[in-house]
């Protein structure tokens, strides 16, 4: 599943304005059956935590404050307040204007409660989701959103964007069946999850996009636009400037404040977001007190960027949080649209000449643990030989996987000492031996074409040279030519989207209950497909058959036997070499703000339901 507004990552997609059904338009006759109750949260196996007429969630301080400003930085610029055109660079945090359906809470997994539908229902055969809308939710401009809003969002953003498109694939339609009712017809019964997928559908509102600027000019929502645009959410659009930074200013009179979903969020009159030139600066500017969060990704900086005055005095905070809410896999990604990489062999061999161990002790401080599995860090990651459930399910493609998947465990090479290191090396000789490649005057070469083996490793954040730097004279003792190119983040999205690169490093976030998004990962049809995910272009029909029945499950336990049975193939292919992970998030903040004592461990959840602390900020200001 794919996660909301402050915890998702910026996608950018392509929208058009299509025919839809008019704003004031009538309650129409329903084609479609809408058995099955109405339910106040969707919860994809089990119950739901929060009763009907629960009024809020644990985890948030109902009573916090509502003050002060949040200030973020992030690395690039901007050009376009329009999130939904796949190309150009979106601002950050313009999801803060915008409402879905539905809302998750963060301490249940895979549950939705409700947002701009108030309730939800849908048959036991899982063929179609029906919402009911909030009479209470309004735009900006106090209109009221409407089903019309509702079915015109969904055939815009499935028929022009390619993500919505793929995402969406299994809902055939979306159409009014009562006064502020909305059903979405799916092409089969059985995906236990499209009905939270289509409540994470972003709403837009036709009649500003259909409408005129202040110049008169006609909207497009084809088009990049830097007019602030019109929304439901918690916040607006206050001032900015082009490239360089923008302000978003809290809706005072919001529609949502109240509801149980929303009370304790959203604290901050005001989020900022500046734009810096790359890493290094920003972790200057952030010890400078021009911006007051960061999550820090380098263990590089966690270990000797922080012992300054601030830090030392009390004035920043320096805290890990645990995030036992999600798995990830990240990993070098191989280009399998390049012939010199579409021998699982080849691929095998670059496993075997990263030396993590090493790379962890020099470079990273023992802070990290090797990634083994596509489902890092959660009870749906494989281990041992597979057996019961899993086993049956992977019977079903016996022969179409490798057989190692049956009858051994997969396991990254270990090194870190010279022994380990010569004996990874010449294993990683021998596979390219096999698949047919062999080492002429020092440089490794096809032996059918002539074709030396060099590579290019793509990158856009100077500090993934780090990594590479251990892994380059590697390949180099096995003949391969390694070049490192960084680019600008324009270059990079654009470069990575048409599928131009040889390997780059690339990251597969999961949740706790894997679905539709597998196939934007790992699936057949997406691996053509501009701006997907499949990055690495996996066409494989077993793959393919094994998400289907990730997304088909009809218990828990079918799901993680399934997941588990992707998993193992995803391995057993070696598609990317396994880079590291760690288990928490490593923050850093100035001391200006509190949260309530009772987090769920998904990382900080900062700033969703923190809040500002006038006494803590009054001794941040008169520190040394």
């Amino acid at each position: 599943m794919i996660a909301r507004r402050l915890m998702a990552a910026f996608v950018s997609l392509a929208l058009l304005s299509v025919p839809a059904l008019a704003q004031d338009a009538s309650p129409l006759a329903s084609t479609v059956s809408q058995p099955g109750e109405w339910r106040h949260a969707l919860s994809l196996f089990g119950e739901v935590k929060y009763p009907a007429d629960f009024k809020h969630f644990d985890y948030v301080n109902p009573d916090a404050p509502k003050a002060g400003t949040v200030r973020f930085a992030t690395v690039g610029t901007f050009d376009s307040f329009n999130s939904f055109v796949p190309k150009g660079n979106a601002a950050a945090g313009i999801s803060l204007i915008y409402e879905q359906l539905m809302t998750p809470s963060f301490d249940e997994p895979s549950t939705e409660y409700g947002l701009i539908a108030e309730a939800v229902r849908y048959p036991e055969d899982h063929s179609s989701v029906t919402f009911r809308l909030n009479p209470a939710a309004r735009w900006h401009d106090g209109q009221p959103i409407t089903v019309g809003d509702v079915v015109w969002s969904f055939d815009t953003l499935k028929r022009i964007s390619p993500f919505y498109r793929f995402y969406l694939a299994n809902v055939l339609k979306a159409e009014q069946t009562g006064e502020r009712e909305v059903t979405f017809t799916f092409d089969k019964g059985g995906n236990r999850e499209l009905p939270q997928i289509v409540g994470q559908l972003n709403i837009l509102p036709r009649h500003w996009w259909e409408g005129k600027d202040a110049q008169g000019r006609q909207r497009n929502i084809e088009e990049g636009t830097l007019e602030p645009p019109l929304g439901s959410g918690p916040y607006k659009v206050k001032e900015f400037s082009a490239g360089r930074w923008e302000v978003y200013e809290r809706v005072t009179d919001h529609w949502a404040k109240d509801l149980p979903s929303e009370r304790g969020t959203n604290n901050f009159d005001t989020v900022r977001y500046d734009y810096f030139r790359d890493q290094t600066v920003l972790v200057e500017a952030f010890k400078g007190d021009q911006y007051d969060y960061r999550l820090e990704n380098s263990a590089k900086n966690w270990a000797t960027s922080y012992d300054f005055p601030a830090a030392r005095d009390g004035r920043v905070i320096l805290e890990k949080f645990p995030d036992q809410g999600s798995g990830i896999m990240q990993g070098f990604a191989f280009n399998l649209r390049r012939d010199k990489f579409k021998d699982p062999r080849v691929r095998r061999a670059f496993n075997l000449a990263f030396d993590f161990e090493d790379l962890n002790r020099t470079l990273m401080f023992d802070q990290y643990e090797r990634i083994g599995s596509y489902f890092h860090g959660t009870d749906l990651a494989s281990s041992g030989l597979p057996s019961g459930k899993e086993l049956e399910i992977l019977e079903s493609v016996r022969g179409k996987v490798p057989e190692s998947v049956f009858t051994t465990p997969y396991a990254n090479p270990v090194g870190g000492s010279p022994e380990k290191t010569r004996a990874n090396l010449r294993e990683a000789a021998r596979l390219l031996k096999e698949a047919g490649w062999e080492v002429r005057d020092g440089r490794l070469t096809n032996a059918a074409t002539g074709e030396p083996m060099t590579v290019e490793y793509l990158y856009v954040d100077p500090s993934a040279e780090r990594t590479v730097s251990l892994l380059r004279p590697a390949l180099q003792r096995l003949g391969i030519q390694m070049s490192m190119r960084t680019v600008d983040d324009s270059q990079y999205v654009n470069r990575v989207r048409s599928h131009d690169f040889d390997i780059i490093t690339a990251g597969f976030p999961e949740s706790l209950s894997p679905g539709n998004e597998q196939r934007e990962f790992w699936g057949s049809e997406a691996a053509d497909r501009e701006g997907s995910r499949n990055v690495i272009g996996i066409k494989d029909p077993a793959v393919d058959a094994l998400i289907d029945r990730v997304i088909y499950a009809n218990s828990r336990e079918d799901l993680v036997a399934a997941t588990k049975a992707l998993d193992r193939v995803l391995l057993a292919n070696n598609y990317v070499v396994p880079q590291f992970a760690i288990s928490y998030d490593r923050t850093a903040r100035w001391n200006r703000f509190a949260r309530p004592a009772n987090l769920p461990p998904r990382g900080s959840l900062f700033p969703t339901v923190w809040w500002w602390d006038e006494a803590a900020a009054q001794k941040t200001r008169t520190g040394p």
